[in-house]
């Protein structure tokens, strides 16, 4: 079975102000984790912690990390001649695994002046809102159209309308089932009191299941650049 996505990235517009669905769906998950992983200081007894004070750091580590990695990893040569378009994030190119380097640095540096044990513990919980936000912001980009998967040659794949018309893998609802997993996991173990008491524990587990789902997956993409 062979579908065809014809879906709009464009959610709406306002004269010239056009929103797109991963900005949203973008914005949203900061949103969502923040609020989630306020209530979970809630029920542990550390709402002193305030977790406001991270969500623009958070956002902003997770874009530049992600454009920075994406700008030198994926096209070097293409930014060097064209220095400026590394600031042109509304044009595309960023890269998740960065976005999770430019995450935890960010929490490194607005946790710096706190008990040292902080960022760990807020590591711990933020990984399970993020694993469930890389799932929806790989379904924005299954709407957008990118991130296209290799062609496949069996009864089953998605045509992307706007780009050609060859059946690919969707791979990018492969990463997102990947990432929703991984999160149903880490959330499982959260419940557990041996991990949600260990330090770094869902840390270590979050990183490991999201470069290898990386790792397993990028068999089945068209190089990004």
């Amino acid at each position: 079975m062979v579908i065809h996505n014809h879906l709009s990235p464009i959610a709406f517009a306002i004269g010239p102000f056009v929103i797109h669905w991963y900005g949203i769906a973008f914005a949203t998950v900061f949103l969502l984790s923040e609020w989630v992983v306020r209530l979970m200081l809630l029920r542990e007894g550390a709402s002193k912690i305030d977790t406001s004070k991270f969500v623009l750091f958070a956002m902003l580590g997770t874009v530049l990390g992600a454009r920075a990695v994406h700008c030198a990893f994926y096209d070097p040569l293409f930014y060097l001649v064209n220095p400026l378009k590394i600031f042109a994030v509304w044009e595309g190119g960023l890269a998740s695994h960065g976005g999770v380097i430019g995450l935890i640095a960010a929490i490194a540096w607005t946790t710096r002046n706190l008990n040292p044990g902080t960022l760990i513990f807020l590591l711990d919980r933020i990984t399970i809102p993020a694993a469930f936000g890389g799932s929806v912001v790989r379904i924005a980009n299954y709407v957008n159209s990118e991130i296209l998967g290799r062609p496949t040659t069996s009864d089953y794949g998605v045509i992307f309308d706007a780009v050609d018309q060859i059946a690919r893998h969707p791979v990018q609802l492969y990463e997102a089932l990947a990432y929703f997993t991984l999160g149903s996991i880490l959330f499982a173990l959260y419940l557990l009191p041996s991990f949600s008491r260990s330090p770094g524990r869902l840390t270590g587990i979050f990183l490991l299941g999201i470069f290898s789902a990386r790792i397993f997956l990028e068999k089945y993409k068209v190089p990004q650049a």
